[in-house]
């Protein structure tokens, strides 16, 4: 999952009405006791590593559903077994009073804008927008995932270059909805002259896929299908993944015809080519380097070719590099 520098999210006047898009956070029973029980509890240090955490993306919440996920193991023992509202509107509160103003506006922003989206376009395909293993995963990766050992991983896996590994994972019918899907979507956007924001400041050609609402679908594919992965082939960050920024960028003789050097901000980049026939494709890494260094040119250079002269909907291949 990779995630680049993004536009700020367009002005209150684009998204029609502003904040008063967005939903009001979970509603509690009695707001009144919560408090009370709120203010006189505080956050785990450590997490709870045996809790599994509940999904928050039927709830319509501020921030991030993810984000709700991924703090709940650090909440007080005793609320752990309490009402998901009650967990959310605790966990809510701390971000709300810790989190920058600025960045509480640009996630207001940002929320109604996809809701805005999501109330007019229509999906063409929507077994897209969940995700059944079996119908979107090539047979060998599923078994390898529930397997959930680094021989299964192994197995399915090959490593062109130290760190960067490759695998079939999508079936080909997945890839040509995908396909479908967003060229149904840039024909809303045509259509209505929705003013969209790309997915990164290198590409204009594009959309991002949370926009149009398939953020819960691609979230259940970092939890439960790219975190194992990460976690044995990148122990030191793998089990840190607790956000994605999911897009497709679009290349052709008429519209972006490479994204230049660039490092991902990201802890886990996952590709995929889609596509029907084309020649060319070719990716290029440039080794590592330090957070001082990031944008510097490496000595030697790592060329990995991918994909060049392929059908590719018929590979569903991916690479995984951090």
């Amino acid at each position: 999952m990779s995630q680049s520098d993004r536009p700020e999210a367009p002005s209150p006047a684009t998204v029609a009405n502003g904040s008063s898009a967005v939903a009001a956070t979970a509603r509690v029973e009695n707001p009144a006791a919560t408090a009370t029980v709120s203010s006189s509890l505080r956050l785990r240090l450590n997490p709870n590593k045996e809790h599994r955490s509940e999904e928050y993306e039927d709830l319509q919440l501020e921030y991030c559903p993810a984000i709700f996920s991924a703090l709940e193991s650090y909440l007080p023992p005793s609320m752990l077994s309490t009402r998901r509202e009650d967990k959310a509107k605790f966990m809510h509160d701390i971000l709300a009073k810790y989190m920058p103003r600025t960045e509480q506006t640009r996630i207001q922003k940002l929320r109604a804008y996809r809701l805005r989206i999501i109330a007019n376009y229509r999906p063409l395909y929507r077994e897209l927008y969940t995700l059944n293993p079996t119908a979107f995963f090539v047979p060998a990766f599923v078994k390898a995932i529930n397997e959930n050992t680094e021989q299964s991983f192994r197995s399915i896996i090959s490593e062109p270059s130290p760190g960067i590994f490759t695998f079939q994972m999508l079936q080909p019918r997945i890839c040509e909805l995908f396909l479908s899907e967003i060229e149904n979507f840039e024909k809303f956007v045509a259509e209505t002259k929705f003013r969209i924001m790309r997915p990164n400041i290198m590409n204009k050609y594009g959309v991002v896929l949370d926009d149009f609402g398939l953020g819960p679908m691609l979230e259940k594919l970092m939890e439960g299908f790219i975190r194992p992965l990460s976690r044995v082939f990148f122990p030191e960050i793998g089990s840190s993944l607790d956000s994605h920024h999911g897009f497709v960028v679009e290349y052709g003789k008429d519209k972006a015809v490479d994204m230049g050097f660039h490092v991902d901000d990201s802890e886990v980049t996952l590709n995929v080519c889609l596509g029907k026939e084309f020649s060319g494709g070719e990716l290029f890494f440039r080794g590592t380097r330090c957070e001082k260094h990031v944008n510097t040119s490496t000595y030697t250079e790592v060329v990995v070719h991918f994909f060049y002269g392929v059908h590719y909907l018929k590979a569903g291949v991916l690479w995984l590099f951090p």
